[in-house]
């Protein structure tokens, strides 16, 4: 994959560092210089000395060519315009971004945009996240993430499975879907057959969100 990590503080630069192990392209972004002593000397990625949300200074990190951009500066202000030219100006398939202030959980939700709030193990979440892809964060509640997407039942036989078989097997909460196709949403119980492409909200432990991502369309 193609990253930009837009600010190169403790989070940008141990994400940067967690991405840069495997077979990515990662740009690191940040106003300050003296932030990429943050990288050490075992990042395998390149960086740029520029403001994150500058449109010139995103061509020159690549930002056409992006599957990821992460902005992790220490300003929500400026997170939140680094997040806004990435999906509108350069629609960046996968744009996440750090909140500070929990107080705008909500406008960000409206935004649609996917976030992880709080001071720790933000790295590990972030990167989570993205293997993850595609899957849509709601909120994060202490070691569990909120997740809203479509179902992909491709890893299994078939193209249904209970609501008891899903959850066991992945130590995992269903807590609502919709079946777009019906028309019906429901709060399920562990009886509840889940199809192919039904919109599922499940409550993930963070730690696990990778090995569930085969789940997530």
């Amino acid at each position: 994959m193609n990253i930009i990590v837009v600010g190169c503080g403790r989070v940008g630069s141990q994400l940067a560092n967690l991405f840069s192990q495997g077979e990515n392209n990662v740009v690191v972004v940040d106003s300050n210089a003296e932030k990429f002593d943050n990288l050490g000397t075992n990042f395998e990625g390149s960086t740029l000395v520029g403001v994150g949300f500058d449109e010139d200074v995103l061509t020159e990190a690549g930002v056409a060519e992006a599957d990821v951009l992460c902005a992790v500066t220490d300003q929500d202000n400026s997170n939140l315009m680094i997040a806004e030219v990435g999906r509108k100006l350069f629609e960046v398939p996968y744009v996440l971004t750090r909140l500070f202030n929990p107080d705008r959980t909500n406008a960000y939700l409206q935004l649609g945009l996917d976030f992880v709030c709080g001071t720790t193990l933000v790295a590990e979440e972030m990167y989570s996240k993205v293997m993850a892809a595609r899957g849509k964060f709601v909120e994060a509640l202490g070691n569990n993430d909120i997740m809203r997407f479509a179902l992909d039942l491709s890893s299994i036989d078939g193209d249904s499975i209970s609501v008891a078989d899903l959850e066991r097997d992945n130590e995992i909460r269903i807590v609502a879907f919709e079946r777009k196709s019906d028309h019906f949403s429901s709060i399920p119980t562990r009886e509840s057959i889940l199809y192919e492409g039904d919109t599922v909200i499940a409550c993930v432990r963070a730690d696990l969100l990778e090995e569930f991502s085969v789940y997530i369309s």
